[in-house]
């Protein structure tokens, strides 16, 4: 809910005339209270998630073809029946657990700085720095919350439940144990949490995150794969390997690969054109595994 009763009063406080952004924003969030603007993001949010992998879901059940040579593990065929089910789980798990305790982050965001007044952000430096931050900041804690995930007591209690699909698919990003899935989502908003942004910027950053984890779960290597473009950037190739091996701990970040460089963790493909052999061939320092 805005501080102002009308556009004039608006204008007057930031001292110059709202851009076309601020007023439709004036407009839809005036008399909204905060609450609301939140539980409206995270309906959106829902239904990214699970509109953003089912593109891709759909083709490999009625067009398989179409996709199969860009394919990680080209021998798996996960039953669409399976896939379906996964849908049904990740809805539920988000319905009874997820969404209600997020709702109750709500006076954190608020607390940490997370605004919904006037002025909107720039796209440019505001907005595009802090996007950048908030990468970085997620990528390394994400590498050691879930190097911890992968720690014999809470892979065995809460991790492996995740890692019941060893051939990954765009919508098991949001399928594991609800513990698991809200102690990886701790880094997601250490970034708001360090450098506060405007809701707008919280919500692209929620979507953006979202698009990326769907993405290097998909179980496809595409040419226009993230990967292909952006240095040190993981991708499907990176996170499937993750999957295929379960409990060992390799490509444990999120999105770049030099987290496990550093810390002696990364494993990549030796192989060209892994995705048309029937087994993956992978290199870690010198020792090859099957």
């Amino acid at each position: 809910m805005l501080p102002f009763s009308s556009l004039e009063e608006a204008a007057a406080s930031l001292g110059r005339p709202l851009t076309h952004a601020e007023t439709l924003w004036f407009r839809y969030s005036a008399t909204m209270p905060d609450y609301f603007i939140y539980f409206i993001i995270f309906f959106l949010f829902f239904l990214f998630m699970v509109l953003c992998s089912l593109p891709l879901a759909l083709i490999e059940a009625m067009s398989p073809k179409l996709v199969n040579k860009f394919k990680i593990q080209p021998n798996v065929r996960i039953p669409f029946s399976r896939v379906l089910q996964c849908y049904k789980d990740v809805f539920i798990i988000q319905l009874i657990a997820i969404t209600p305790i997020e709702s109750t982050f709500i006076p954190f965001f608020k607390l940490i700085g997370i605004r919904t007044s006037l002025p909107l952000p720039s796209l440019w430096p505001e907005v595009a720095v802090q996007l950048l931050v908030y990468v970085l900041v997620e990528d390394y804690g994400v590498y050691w919350v879930h190097r911890l995930m992968h720690s014999p007591w809470a892979y065995d209690k809460f991790h492996r439940v995740h890692h019941e699909y060893t051939a990954p698919v765009g919508i098991c990003t949001n399928y594991g144990h609800w513990v698991d899935i809200l102690i990886l989502a701790l880094p997601t908003v250490a970034g708001p949490a360090i450098a506060p942004c405007h809701v707008l910027t919280f919500t692209a950053w929620l979507f953006l995150r979202q698009f990326q984890a769907v993405e290097s779960h998909c179980g496809h290597d595409f040419p226009w794969s993230p990967n292909k473009f952006i240095p040190f950037y993981g991708g499907a190739e990176y996170h499937d390997y993750h999957h295929y091996v379960g409990k060992s701990q390799c490509n444990l970040a999120s999105t770049f690969t030099y987290c496990d460089y550093i810390y002696g963790t990364y494993k990549v493909n030796q192989s060209t054109g892994h995705q048309n052999s029937p087994t993956l061939s992978w290199v870690i320092g010198t020792e090859k595994h099957a």
